[in-house]
């Protein structure tokens, strides 16, 4: 069995991706980081004993901050803490996003800053290698203080409380604890605020979304260099001269993709006095998939720091005499997060912008190369007409959904908490918009095929691109040609699927 050992520091998207779509991966907690863990957890006990005061230690949260709590009410403080804030609402999240919390959420209690014991995190672990997944409503974040309303419906089952999704069904969690002889643990000081104070929600969701926005963006690729053989396009505007030009990030090494995706192909122009230049779909994919490809290492830079980073509060260290100072801060606040899914959710929508038009083109009334809507028999056959409805329709909802989260902010918990990031909701929105494009890219690829079709009944001696041809061959293999209308939405599924799954990212 593949094996994930969370440290706390070097936790990779591509990582969590795979734990979180692959239940039969593993997760554990690195040797290395025990010790740290146990010293926090220790550290907070000792607080207790001394009768110090420490927010969310000894006192209330939020607005009741300055309310001390008795020495024997501290524990079920923890409790309250989960009970009281696990009022999301919404659909439930799905699986691997609930996966990818509980991943998230260990690696970062696991740098040993939280105070939390080693068995409530065992505890957590071992419901994620079972599959025990947490029922958590998508609705409820803030982005501050993190993500309290959806991580406290993932605590919930470590307590023996709330329902629990497994082996596809819903139950109480006691039931299906006790039926896997797991123990639900009776929290102690600091580990109700650790388990849901931070940015969990938003950095799982952005981790998947900017590793499925990377798929997406080089099926994207493919598509418009399909596109670009279909309408006969020339490769001039991919010239290393014009990129070396403008070195924006991304742009010359697009351009260097296109050049290898169509090595070879015969259904590119030469130079035409009458024909010097493409429409900006086909001539500027350098410059918009490049500066695409700049945004999403971007994100990919900004959430994997927030992967390995501590984001509750407050927070446990130790000064050079071993003792403990006790912190409160703000890590929990999603701001970095919100900005740049925000920023993910624009460059997206653009990326399903570009790819429609493209669309749009290749049905064009009248076109050179094949017939319109590319249909044998227009009129008795409406051909690929509506495929570009859906596109349409699927980009006009993203151009909605892109509208930025983190520029709202409604103040909460007595006006103390008086910022918020609303991070949770420009992570769902992401998500949502990256599902469009996916299937709009989906549908120029399906579309590019049908045109390139009939370009090869014209002359059936033509080559396609070195690459091309190898995309091409991938959508033949799960959609035919279509001579006549017919039942277009399993095929549209399909390429959408292989989209979804990296199908076009070897080409």
């Amino acid at each position: 069995m593949a094996h994930l050992a969370l440290n706390g520091s070097s936790l990779t998207i591509s990582q969590l991706v795979e734990a979180a779509r692959n239940p039969n991966i593993e997760v554990s907690i690195a040797p290395e980081a025990i010790p740290g863990i146990q010293r926090a957890a220790s550290a907070v006990q000792k607080l207790i004993r001394e009768g110090r005061v420490a927010y969310g230690i000894t006192t209330g949260f939020g607005a009741f901050k300055d309310r001390l709590i008795p020495t024997e009410d501290v524990e079920k403080l923890q409790e309250n803490i989960i009970l009281s804030h696990a009022v999301g609402t919404g659909p439930e999240l799905p699986a691997e996003v609930v996966r990818a919390m509980m991943i998230t959420r260990t690696n970062t209690l696991a740098k040993g800053h939280s105070g939390i014991r080693l068995e409530t995190l065992q505890l957590m672990l071992s419901l994620l290698n079972k599959n025990i997944l947490p029922i958590i409503p998508s609705k409820g974040s803030l982005g501050a203080s993190g993500d309290l309303a959806p991580l406290a419906h993932m605590a919930l089952p470590l307590i023996g409380q709330g329902e629990v999704r497994f082996q596809g069904k819903v139950r109480p969690s006691a039931e299906v604890l006790s039926e896997n002889n797991l123990i639900p643990v009776k929290l102690i000081a600091k580990e109700g605020l650790a388990l849901t104070n931070g940015t969990t929600l938003m950095t799982a969701i952005g981790a998947l979304q900017v590793y499925d926005a990377q798929v997406v963006l080089r099926s994207a690729n493919c598509a418009a260099a399909l596109s670009l053989e279909a309408q006969n396009g020339t490769l001039r505007a991919y010239s290393p001269q014009i990129h070396a030009s403008r070195p924006q990030a991304m742009q010359a090494e697009t351009a260097a993709n296109l050049l290898e995706l169509l090595a070879g192909s015969e259904l590119t122009r030469p130079d035409n006095s009458k024909n010097v230049q493409d429409a900006y779909t086909l001539r500027c994919v350098p410059q918009v998939h490049g500066a695409i490809h700049s945004t999403i290492n971007y994100a990919q830079k900004v959430v994997e720091i927030e992967l390995n980073s501590v984001t509750d509060n407050p927070l446990i260290f130790f000064d050079e005499n071993d003792e403990v100072i006790v912190l409160s801060g703000g890590n929990f606040h999603g701001e970095p997060l919100a900005f740049v899914l925000d920023f993910l959710s624009i460059a997206m929508t653009d990326l399903g912008n570009i790819s429609e038009r493209r669309i749009a083109k290749l049905i064009d009334l009248n076109p050179e190369h094949y017939p319109s809507f590319l249909a044998a028999h227009g009129g008795l056959n409406s051909g690929f007409m509506l495929l570009q409805y859906t596109a349409a329709a699927l980009c006009s909802e993203n151009k909605t959904l892109a509208h930025p989260d983190s520029v709202d902010s409604i103040p909460s918990s007595g006006n103390v908490e008086d910022h918020v990031s609303m991070g949770a909701n420009a992570a769902l929105h992401c998500q949502q918009i990256v599902e469009n494009v996916r299937t709009v890219i989906a549908i120029e690829l399906m579309s590019a095929a049908q045109a390139i079709d009939f370009r090869l009944q014209a002359n059936p001696n033509i080559s396609l691109g070195q690459g091309t041809s190898k995309a091409y061959r991938a959508i033949r293999g799960a959609v035919p040609f279509f001579e006549q209308d017919a039942y277009f939405k399993p095929g549209m599924d399909a390429v959408a699927e292989m989209v979804k799954q990296g199908g076009f990212c070897s080409v």
